[in-house]
């Protein structure tokens, strides 16, 4: 682990020598390409250069505990030493983790998909909650949220909704979001106040970019419809909804949010992207990859990542066995608790993983 650390901290200090070169700082292209393998490294370099530092520290606790010292000042070295083998203990596990392969789609924006499952009006209405809940956490960061595409019934929330998240890490935290998610609650019109339980489905994607993914216009059908919903005078009058048909793999989009078609059809194209790009990755990692039907389920009730209990006020992550007791925080986009348990439980897996391998 000490060679592989060193070495990168021998490309950190060459890249940091090559983006202050006059030359490569006139070619911005490369000097940004360099830039951002330079800050891709700056984390595992920093821990790296602490971790030394402590066990030099070590080192010279251990040479004066040699000589002859005075009870007070022997106790306080040892107490160092000990506080020492603790801070250089962590660094390593940091380390470990630090030096794990990174998902290369971790630094993209995402699109999220939100669509209601089993409850009829009470899974649409939970739909809106997750929509207003993912785009709190999403001001919580400094994110940005662009709404892509919506069907919204007349009693409220989402039949269906697709979004963008965009800010940096979005996708290396929100990926654990994808699956069932099951609300239990007393829906506002049941009279009798019997507990309903309905399922929502959520599919977080990778934004691909345009270097990505490379879409040929002959594979595309895209037909325009009159737009149905709220949205003003253009609405089933003028035809600016866009749905595109990708021919080769069968992949329907549709976006009916704007006005004009045209931000329609670039809207669509962003979605229809993200998922050739996930088709593309599950193809190439076919033997450890779900599949989308695997990745958000059928929305059958059964089927679930995390249940939100009104009634006792919990959220409970079925995957890690975490519970929490403030339900009404985390529909307000608290969910900071969750994802890093989420994150850590991952993280240890792939620990486990390369120490088997």
């Amino acid at each position: 682990m000490l060679d592989k650390l060193q070495a990168l901290e021998d490309k950190y200090l060459e890249l940091e020598q090559l983006i202050s070169d006059p030359d490569i700082i006139a070619n911005q292209n490369e000097w940004q390409k360099l830039t951002r393998a330079h800050s891709k490294l700056t984390g595992i370099v920093a821990a790296y250069r602490e971790y030394k530092e402590v066990r030099q520290g070590i080192e010279d606790a251990l040479e004066m505990l040699k000589d002859k010292l005075d009870d007070d000042f022997h106790d306080m070295v040892q107490l160092e030493l000990n506080e020492l083998k603790t801070k250089a203990v962590q660094l390593e596990a940091d380390l470990h983790i630090l030096l794990l392969p990174k998902d290369p789609n971790d630094d993209k924006n995402v699109i999220v998909e939100i669509r209601g499952g089993a409850g009829g009006d009470e899974a649409a209405l939970f739909a809106g909650d997750l929509f207003r809940m993912y785009t709190r956490y999403a001001e919580n960061q400094g994110w940005r949220t662009e709404l892509l595409d919506a069907n919204a019934p007349d009693l409220g929330g989402f039949k269906e909704v697709v979004f963008s998240i965009q800010g940096d890490g979005a996708y290396s935290k929100l990926k654990f979001e994808s699956g069932v998610h099951r609300v239990q609650r007393v829906p506002a019109t049941e009279a009798s106040g019997r507990i309903h339980t309905s399922t929502v489905t959520v599919a977080v994607l990778p934004e691909a970019e345009d270097v990505d993914i490379e879409v040929n216009n002959n594979d595309l059908r895209i037909d325009t419809y009159c737009a149905s919903g709220a949205g003003g005078q253009h609405v089933n009058k003028t035809e600016s909804a866009v749905r595109i048909t990708h021919l080769p793999s069968g992949i329907v989009v549709q976006c009916q949010d704007e006005k004009s078609q045209l931000k329609n059809r670039d809207k669509a194209m962003r979605v229809l992207r993200a998922k050739l790009l996930e088709a593309a990755e599950q193809k190439q990692h076919a033997e450890t990859a779900q599949n989308r039907k695997s990745q958000v389920g059928t929305g059958d009730r059964s089927e679930r990542i995390r249940t939100y209990n009104f009634p006792q006020g919990r959220v409970t992550d079925h995957r890690i066995g975490l519970t929490l007791h403030k339900l009404d925080f985390v529909l307000n986009g608290d969910l900071d608790e969750l994802i890093n348990g989420l994150i850590t439980a991952a993280q240890s897996e792939r620990l486990k993983e390369a120490e088997s391998e």
